[in-house]
């Protein structure tokens, strides 16, 4: 049996105060409904229907590289029962199914498997845990013996013993699609809010003689909800805050668990280092003896052994061997690579292009569409002219060249191994190897006329 999935993101999400659809908001670094793709995936999920109603087509467009996800149109939002009726289309009747609301970003695959097993038993299984405040959650009411689920009940319609159960329904639950067409159908809208809750069909199910389990969540953080910007932000801190104290369990230095942003996927080896305000996005890797200076923002990058990054750095999809430095105030672009022992220094902009073994850009340098040799000095205030207003163009230093400050080299360039490069030149043409080269304007004194 194949697993399949239903994501409810049909609602605007009113308490957000924003014009964006609700699962589009960002967190800890991508759209809430990212994060569910990739878990689903994880899963071997062979069909999602994705219900979609406010801001319809940008939702869409999130699943678009995603051929396994199908968008369902919801026109009225007449609840999660409704959605959850119109999102059964398409899908294999007997294969299992998990049902889940499109604003749980951090829910976890091994969470989803384990709900998946028991739907695959022929049972609703519903994920649950339990709130020291479980205030605007629906509460999990179980008969006289206390073991068996009797109904969920949401809070719009519970008394007040109701309200001070502290399980929880967690707004995920799976079945099989057959079974589920059979419960959704019994569905009525008496409620205070006038919807059809998918929960009530818990009272269906027992009374079919179908055993109704709970999947307890083992972390809080995997099935916490986003209503609002508040719950947004403290979900995203929550989730930083508890990433950087198993960082710091497994011997990883952070100075401030609290100033530590993890937005992504961060991997280090031992002994690494993180100051205060570093941000974390995308899949970042560290190894062993790398040490990452205050307010820098790393992207979708690799630093290599005992490499140093000064504060205040911005490093995006670049590649950083081992014994680097970088910065402070470096910006290394996409495709930029630098080689073992090279260095990088303040106010320096690398952009694809492969600095060379012990190589060195100093100060106030523009490397872009370039490539350099082993042990290459770039004089500060150099840049490389890679762009001419159609296209980009490379340029090529060999081994051992040194650049002197304030040089442009207009590409496509070649400097050759051992050339040396005049301060204030601007090459427009080959340098030979060991050849000197100059391109500067003469220089001409002249007296001031005297009154």
């Amino acid at each position: 049996m194949q697993n399949q999935a239903i994501i409810l993101a049909a609602g605007k999400g009113t308490r957000m105060h924003s014009e964006r659809a609700k699962v589009l908001h960002n967190i800890s670094g991508k759209p809430m409904i990212d994060w569910q793709l990739e878990r689903l995936a994880e899963c071997g999920v062979a069909r999602a229907n994705l219900v979609v109603g406010y801001r319809a087509e940008e939702v869409r467009a999130r699943a678009r590289d995603c051929a396994w996800v199908h968008p369902i149109s919801q026109t009225e939002q007449l609840g999660t029962g409704h959605a959850t009726r119109l999102g059964l289309e398409g899908l294999a009747e007997n294969g299992p199914v998990v049902v889940l609301a499109g604003d749980i970003p951090f829910i976890s695959s091994d969470l989803l498997k384990r709900v998946f097993e028991q739907a695959a038993r022929n049972r609703l299984a519903l994920v649950t845990t339990r709130l020291s405040d479980p205030t605007g959650y629906g509460r999990v009411v179980r008969d006289a013996s206390g073991h068996r689920v009797a109904a969920i009940v949401e809070e719009a319609d519970a008394d007040e013993a109701t309200k001070a159960i502290d399980e929880v329904y967690c707004g995920i639950l799976a079945a099989t699609p057959k079974r589920l067409k059979g419960w959704l159908a019994g569905l009525n809208n008496n409620n205070a809010q006038g919807e059809y809750y998918l929960p009530e069909i818990v009272p269906a199910a027992i009374a079919d003689g179908i055993e109704v389990v709970c999947v307890e969540a083992r972390d809080r953080l995997e099935v916490e909800g986003v209503n609002s910007l508040t719950q947004l932000v403290e979900l995203e801190r929550e989730r930083s805050f508890k990433l950087a104290r198993e960082l710091l369990a497994r011997g990883v230095y952070v100075a401030d668990p609290v100033r530590l942003d993890i937005r992504g996927e961060l991997t280090c080896g031992r002994d690494v280092r993180l100051d205060p305000n570093v941000i974390i996005n995308g899949r970042v890797e560290l190894a062993d003896g790398v040490e990452i200076g205050a307010g820098c923002v790393l992207e979708d990058c690799a630093i290599g052994t005992g490499s140093r990054i000064e504060p205040m750095s911005h490093i995006a999809g670049a590649r950083i061997g081992k014994g680097c430095a970088v910065g402070p105030f470096a910006r290394l672009r996409s495709d930029a690579d630098l080689l073992d022992s090279s260095k990088v220094g303040n106010f320096v902009e690398v952009k694809n292009t492969r600095l060379g073994e012990g190589s060195k850009a100093n100060h106030l340098a523009y490397l872009g569409d370039a490539e350099t040799g082993r042990g290459v000095n770039i004089g500060a205030g150099t840049i490389t002219c890679n762009y001419d207003g159609v296209a980009k163009h490379r340029t090529s230093v060999g081994d051992g060249v040194f650049i002197g400050s304030n040089a442009a080299l207009v590409a496509p360039v070649r400097i050759g191994d051992g050339a040396l490069i005049g301060a204030g030149s601007v090459i427009t043409r080959d340098v030979s190897a060991g050849d000197l080269g100059l391109g500067r304007a003469r220089q001409i004194n002249k007296k001031r006329d005297s009154e």
